[in-house]
């Protein structure tokens, strides 16, 4: 794939003498690597003779692995590299500076400040000045006149401040990223074998030569040769775009890549190359500098949804490699772009969206269009001030004093439009809230930090602040509600029913030795019981935890499995069917020394007795197992164990003899059946203690838990009794798998929204599920309308089944514990500790996060109002801003950055699980927050207003009103400045409270952040009136004076209270304000970001439009075919309205009988979101490649066979669908606007 285009790189040229050491370089190595399957094969057969050859080239045995000498494991990172992709370097504090100066408004004031600063040194002949008019002259002292440049420079400088507290915040948050970022990546770790001991390394550490046990799940973190494979599957769609599965054996493709999961099997791996050697490296190696970490995570997201689209049309290889240069995420991508198909489009989408995020969260969304509304309000409010500044200054000077322009007044005029023009300026930059993405980052950050202290790992940020909103969580059964340390507690075992384990001596050897031998080799060898860590703890249960209780059992039964492990390894294994979620079973097949072969099977226990014929007897003889003793064995044994809690697991073996030949081993259906049933086993998997507790917080904040697991309904329902998931007496629905397909599917076999609706919001437990339930049932929920307010879906998994589910879901947990690669990969917060009362902390400060914004908001949007509505009356009436330039910027300073830190570092209490959740619509200002800032909006500038035109009066003062230019500052304009900032001050404290509480200073000591800014601020204000002088337009004031100002801003607390005493009801004139958007008024291009939240770029915005004119016309057309084809069979108009499936369902894609996965049908449904996909695999090698989609059967009679459709671009979310909420005409007018359209030729035609 790179064909060495690779010379550039550094550690690719290393001194030829170390290469000596091994027999093979590093060339040699790479070479290798980039071959497949057959070609692969001969040329390790020429260079190594077999893959042995290669393992003891590269000094390693496939047994023992390497020695795990440190020396060793050094020169080996010399010659062949590190594990590593050396990230991109962050971004420097200079660059951040340089981001931050960009800001609009920042800008208008740097060039205003620089022409003020100018014009201030230029000086008119004094005998001039009188003819300038009144305004200009007045000024008596000499050096007053000097200190004009002052106020130029004191905006500059506070621009400054600015610029490097912005780009401090950015650099503090990119530096918790990436700490973040490492720390996701030391904890993934991966299994290899050094010195014959199993262990377990970060995979960094992995070095070429050594052995990696790769098992179902796992991401694979390097290249290697497969050693030793049991039914091995790769997905291998991230480096090559084909969505088919690839199986590797020793014979046809040993080659495994990294980056490519493992989908089913497990085996042995030699590493023979890792880092920028590896696939995955050369690929970022080629992309130019290797992407830094927080890019690898995206790239990884990236990769995936290239996939989709890959899968989509798959393209020739060529595209795929494009594909992957336009990952680049920088322009660079470009040049190299074929701009054929959609990669154009991506790599315009990548260069837009250059932000490694994900889509916009709900919280964000509110808030960018918030403080877009409010900058634009305020822009008006600032042109208009300068208007009035201008005309008024124009009317007085020449028309008023009816002065001539002389030529010498210019610079004095100029000087006055500047200063004006500054005024306007800082109207708007008070206006405009650039605090509010600060205040959000911020807070978001802080949660994230302290979540880590709670076991939530978060990968994307906004999934902190969605879990807040959650009001549905499906949660997986096993390791997240029970605590996944497996026993078994009951059997079933020579016709008797022990109700504890059994004593070895009653039950007959001969059957005792086939168990125990079926136990040790029909369990993943990486599964086993190791002693205990401490004295007297419990052993530690290493693997699958399900296998460990059957070797558990083996060792209670007084056996030692591992001596059968040691005389049977795993190579020596014949054949092996691992556990997959569609066989929910796993065998494995044992060649005897007379030429027969002896196959063990253990699976859930209903679908592994349906396979069993006979049945292990007392005395260790099998006899006739016939469906009535399997129906009386299902009553009698395994529903009182499911009832009990209990997981029951058949364990059965079957003979083929010799003298048959060798059998079929493809043929699972046939091989799998004709068993011997040896015993029943009942597994308890405890309830963790402190769930119950947890599910009962969430059912109080109004969250819904749901249970969906793999286990049988009677073992559900009795956990989730346990759990207080149902309550007694509650008329819940618990439902299997099977019964909940054939509920929500009609008769054509499609899955119907409204069928789903019927069921979900009773469902509280799923049996027996597949992973595509559990996918279906989570896009259901979310896609309900049912209920007014759009359903936020957290899900937990930790099996790569949950895959498709965790993507779907608005919140997706994977365990940190238990969970696989590919699960995690999946996730948006991965829980360290796979408890579930850690979802509930999650959800605490997710909710946290939505209050502190609130709160911000309140204080933030009453100091907007109250500074630009003074400014503008000041200037309109006295021709001058109360409220200098610099001192506004000083107000902005604290109102935004500063509180900001204070208001959005509020700790989260237990009061916030008490309320229900807000929803996606929920405006972010409520009626209670908007009574609050039009109160204290409406006090603050009752009292400053008396203060600027009585001020002088009550204080006994000078005017400071009709100064001149360059007028020294005045104590007026001082006092007023100073009341002003005292109460926002005291307004912060207020500003803790936003759902109308008494007492505001409840808590205020657990948040020093808050204390201590407050204090601070209050200190710098204090030290800027006394000391400030010119540059901030103040002088010292007197203590009496002080008190005065200190009490008027008190005030604002105590009317705080008299606010809280009017009930809200009452002020029926109160509106709420930072809406989500509302489905009408949605404009085509957004239509997609609240459906979905997906992401969604410029690019594809404009093809979303053309499709959507493209379902118009198709709707059109179709509804006239319809009734020419009406009329022509005189059929009624509406008979496609009596049939529900003919309205557009939202599965639409999901349109085949045949995809329902029966036991026998090996695929897996695929690591994907799109439905489209799931049922890709079933007809897989449609005709032409681009259609790789199946047709759906035509939705209605009268319509011709449609075309196949090509699913929409962006994921989960269908164009189909989102035809749905543009054309409200098209379901009632009963056409069927989906499946038939010729989609795919205007997506290739883009």
């Amino acid at each position: 794939m790179a064909n060495n285009s690779y010379s550039g790189v550094k550690n690719s040229m290393v001194e030829a003498n170390h290469d000596a050491d091994f027999g093979c370089t590093l060339k040699d190595l790479r070479s290798l690597m980039e071959l497949r399957g057959t070609e692969a094969i001969s040329k390790i057969g020429e260079s190594y003779g077999d893959v042995q050859g290669l393992c003891s080239r590269l000094k390693t045995t496939p047994v023992d692995g390497l020695s795990g000498h440190p020396t060793d494991i050094e020169k080996r990172e010399r010659v062949f590299g590190q594990n590593l992709i050396p990230p991109k370097k962050p971004k420097t504090f200079l660059q951040l500076v340089w981001e931050a100066l960009q800001d609009v408004t920042l800008i208008i004031l740097e060039v205003a400040a620089i022409v003020s600063l100018g014009l201030s040194f230029y000086r008119p002949p004094d005998a001039e000045r009188e003819h300038c008019g009144r305004a200009a002259g007045g000024v008596e002292d000499e050096s007053e006149s000097e200190a004009g440049w002052i106020e130029g420079a004191a905006i500059l400088l506070s621009v400054i401040c600015v610029v490097l507290v912005t780009a401090f915040n950015d650099w503090s948050k990119e530096k918790q990223f990436r700490g973040l970022q490492n720390r996701i990546e030391q904890e993934q770790k991966f299994t290899v074998v050094r010195g014959g001991q199993v262990i377990q390394i970060p995979v960094a550490e992995i070095v070429v030569g050594d052995i990696a046990q790769i098992k179902y799940g796992d991401l694979l973190p390097a290249d290697g040769v497969l050693i030793q494979g049991n039914d091995l599957k790769i997905d291998e769609s991230s480096l090559t775009g084909e969505s088919d599965h690839v199986k590797k054996t020793l014979e046809k493709d040993p080659m495994l890549l990294s980056g490519t999961h493992v989908m089913e099997g497990s085996g042995k791996m030699l590493v023979t190359a890792v880092g920028v050697n590896s696939q995955t490296g050369i690929i970022f190696t080629l992309l130019g500098s290797a992407e830094d970490d927080e890019e690898e995570e995206e790239e990884k997201k990236k990769e995936k949804e290239e996939k989709k689209k890959q899968r989509k049309n798959k393209k020739q290889e060529a595209s795929v490699e494009n594909r992957k240069k336009a990952k680049a995420q920088d322009g660079a991508a470009m040049e190299m772009q074929p701009l054929n198909s959609d990669e154009g489009v991506d790599a315009e989408e990548k260069k837009k969206t250059n932000l490694p995020k994900k889509e916009k969260s709900v919280l964000q969304g509110k808030l960018t269009k918030l403080a877009v509304q409010i900058g634009k309000a305020g822009l008006v409010m600032s042109a208009i001030t300068v208007i009035i500044l201008v005309v008024l200054f124009v009317v007085d000077t020449f028309w008023i004093q009816n002065l001539p322009w002389v030529k010498d007044c210019t610079p004095i005029y100029v000087q006055f439009f500047v200063k004006f023009f500054i005024i306007g300026v800082t109207v708007l930059v008070v206006a405009v809230p650039e605090g509010l993405p600060l205040a959000v980052t911020i807070s978001l950050a802080y949660s994230v930090k302290k979540m880590m202290k709670d076991n939530n790992l978060v990968r994307h940020l906004d999934a902190c602040e969605t879990m807040g909103n959650a009001t549905a969580i499906c949660s997986d059964k096993t390791g997240t509600l029970t605590m996944n340390r497996m026993t078994v507690v009951q059997a079933f075992l020579a016709e008797k029913h022990y109700r504890k384990v059994p004593d070895p001596e009653n039950i007959p050897s001969s059957t005792l030795d086939i168990l125990i031998l079926g136990i040790a080799v029909n369990c993943a060898y990486t599964t086993k019981i190791m002693p205990p860590e401490k004295e007297g703890g419990l052993p530690r249960q290493v693997g699958n935890k399900t296998e460990c209780a059957l070797l558990g059992f083996s060792t209670d039964l007084k056996r030692d499995y591992q001596a059968i492990r040691n005389e049977i390894p795993e190579e020596k294994l014949y054949k092996v069917y691992t556990f997959n979620s569609v066989r929910k079973s796993m065998s494995t097949v044992l060649k005897m020394a007379d030429g027969s072969y002896r196959m063990f099977s253990k699976g859930a226990s209903e679908i592994l007795l349906k396979k069993c014929y006979k049945i292990v007897t007392a005395n260790g003889e099998p006899k006739l197992f016939r469906p009535r003793d399997r129906d009386d064995m299902v009553k009698k044994v395994i529903e009182p164990m499911a009832s009990e809690g209990l997981r029951t697991i058949c364990l059965g073996y079957r003979d083929f003899p010799a003298s048959e030949g060798e059998p079929d081993w493809d043929n699972e259906n046939d091989i799998l059946s004709g068993l011997t049933c040896l015993c029943v086993v009942g597994i308890e998997d405890p309830v963790r203690p402190e769930v119950p507790d947890a599910i009962r917080k969430c059912q109080r904040a109004g969250i819904t838990v749901r249970m969906v697991t793999g286990d049988n309904i009677n073992t559900a329902r009795a956990i989730a009794t346990k759990c207080g998931i149902l309550l007694p007496g509650d008329d819940f629905l618990c439902m299997e798998g099977k019964e909940f397909n054939r509920r929500i599917r009609n008769e054509k076999g499609e899955i119907e929204q409204e069928r789903i609706d019927k069921i979900w919001p009773k469902l509280r437990v799923l049996a027996r599920s597949s992973p595509t339930d559990k996918h279906t049932l989570v896009k259901g929920i979310i896609d309900s309308t049912v209920i007014e307010q759009r359903q936020v879906v957290a899900v937990t998994g930790d099996g790569t089944n949950d895959g498709p589910a965790l993507k779907k879901a608005d919140v997706g947990f994977a365990m940190g514990i238990a969970g696989t690669d590919v699960a995690k990969e999946a996730s948006d917060i991965i829980l360290t500790d796979d408890n579930f009362s850690s979802i509930v902390k999650a959800v605490m400060w997710g909710r946290n996060v939505y209050d502190s914004i609130s709160k911000f908001l309140q204080f933030q949007l009453t100091v907007n109002v109250v500074a630009v509505i003074v400014a503008f009356t000041g200037a309109c009436i006295t021709q001058d801003s109360p409220l200098k330039a610099v001192q506004m910027l000083w107000v902005n300073l604290i109102m935004d950055t500063f509180a900001s830190l204070a208001l959005a570092t509020e700790p989260p209490t237990e009061a916030l699980l008490l309320r229900k959740p807000y929803g996606r619509n929920k405006p972010l200002i409520s009626r209670t927050m908007m009574k609050n800032i039009l109160g204290q909006g409406v006090f603050q500038l009752i009292l400053i207003f008396t203060l600027l035109f009585a001020g002088e009066k009550l204080f006994d003062i000078d005017s400071g009103r009709n100064a001149p230019l360059h007028a020294p500052p005045s104590e007026h304009y001082t006092i007023v400045f100073n009341t002003f900032v005292l109460m926002q001050l005291f307004n912060e404290i207020n500003a803790r409270k936003i759902h109308g509480e008494r007492n505001v200073f409840d808590g205020i000591f657990n948040n020093l952040i808050f204390c201590s800014i407050v204090f601070g601020t209050f200190i710098i204000q204090f030290v800027i009136v006394q000391f400030g002088g010119k540059p901030f337009s103040c002088v010292a004031l007197t203590i009496d004076q002080w008190l005065w100002c200190t009490f008027l801003g008190f005030g604002s607390l105590l009317w705080g209270q008299v606010i809280s005493s009017i009930p809200t009801s009452r002020l029926k004139f109160l509106k709420t304000a930072g809406h989500g958007t509302q489905k009408e008024e949605i404009p085509d291009e957004e239509l997609d970001e609240l459906d979905d939240m997906e992401e969604i770029d410029h690019a594809e915005r404009e093809l979303r439009r053309g499709q959507i004119l493209w379902f118009r016309g198709l709707n059109r057309i179709q509804t006239q075919i319809r009734v020419v084809n009406a009329f022509r069979s005189s059929i009624s108009l509406y008979e496609g309205l009596e049939k529900p499936e003919s309205r557009t369902s939202i599965h639409n894609f999901m349109t085949h009988p045949e995809f329902r996965i029966e036991d026998s049908e090996p695929h897996i449904p695929l690591i994907d979101d799109t439905d489209a996909e799931d049922d890709a695999p079933t007809k897989r090698n449609s005709a032409s490649p681009r259609n790789a989609t199946p047709t759906p059967p035509s939705p209605s009679p009268s319509l011709s066979p449609a075309p196949p459709v090509s699913p929409s671009p962006n994921q989960n979310n269908n164009a189909v669908e989102s035809s749905n909420h543009l054309l409200p005409e098209a379901p009632k007018s009963g056409t069927p606007s989906a499946p038939a359209s010729p989609l795919h030729s205007l997506e290739t035609s883009l």
